[in-house]
């Protein structure tokens, strides 16, 4: 099995952060629990199940910053400990954990970052309403059409990159707090001349818990795609 390790950004996951773990513990790879110090418990939670869980480790942060500096912190601390395979995913069962070993594979497969699809053939979305949909895929059919890339999912959050890209990208200039951050990560990786795969997937609407969406998240998404283009322009990308 690969030398991969899944980062797994928490904040209020108490309902789902056991489940989650469980059902990636056959799948053969690292788990690092990124807690950003949460106050129902999760993270005192995902410290009892590592110390039973020999491929879970928890990284605690003294309080939420946002997704974007969570996975940034996970990231670092992964190629540290010498992750070949680095991948993305939400808590909530949003992601699919049976699909883990099909990013993987697309990576294995010469992919420099295989990217969890929900607007290429073969995906999709569940439990979710029009507006929610018409959102979602109106934020990416944005981003797509502004920044000038062929990628149909821009704002997907499941993602497995080789070590190479993380490396190359320059994470001590990605500032974007929310899903831009998503946003963001692609559109240098793709800048950086790296190979981009679509794998699809279907996305579920979380069952437990609650979603961490806001007005701010949103907005700054909106506005970051422009920055990013600009940015462009100027030759800084």
């Amino acid at each position: 099995m690969a030398n991969a390790t899944v980062c797994l950004p928490t904040f209020n996951e108490r309902e789902n952060i056991e489940a989650m773990l469980r059902a990636l513990q056959p799948l053969g790879v690292r788990v690092l629990v990124i807690d950003d110090n949460s106050p129902d418990g999760t993270g005192e939670i995902a410290d009892r199940l590592a110390e039973e869980l020999d491929f879970v480790s928890v990284l605690h942060r003294e309080q939420k910053e946002g997704l974007g500096p969570a996975y940034l912190a996970g990231f670092r601390h992964v190629l540290v400990e010498g992750a070949e395979y680095v991948l993305e995913m939400d808590c909530d069962f949003s992601h699919d954990p049976a699909d883990v070993p099909r990013l993987l594979a697309a990576c294995e497969a010469g992919a420099d970052l295989a990217l969890g699809s929900r607007y290429v053939p073969g995906g999709g979305t569940a439990n979710w309403g029009l507006g929610r949909r018409l959102v979602s895929w109106g934020g990416s059919f944005y981003a797509r059409v502004l920044l000038g890339v062929r990628i149909r999912d821009l704002t997907g959050g499941f993602k497995c990159y080789q070590r190479r890209v993380l490396e190359a990208i320059d994470l001590d200039a990605i500032d974007s707090k929310g899903y831009a951050f998503q946003i963001e990560t692609t559109y240098r990786t793709i800048r950086r001349g790296f190979r981009v795969v679509e794998v699809p997937i279907r996305f579920a609407d979380r069952t437990e818990g609650h979603s961490k969406m806001s007005r701010g998240i949103f907005l700054e998404a909106v506005a970051k795609v422009p920055a990013l283009r600009l940015a462009t322009f100027r030759g800084e990308l």
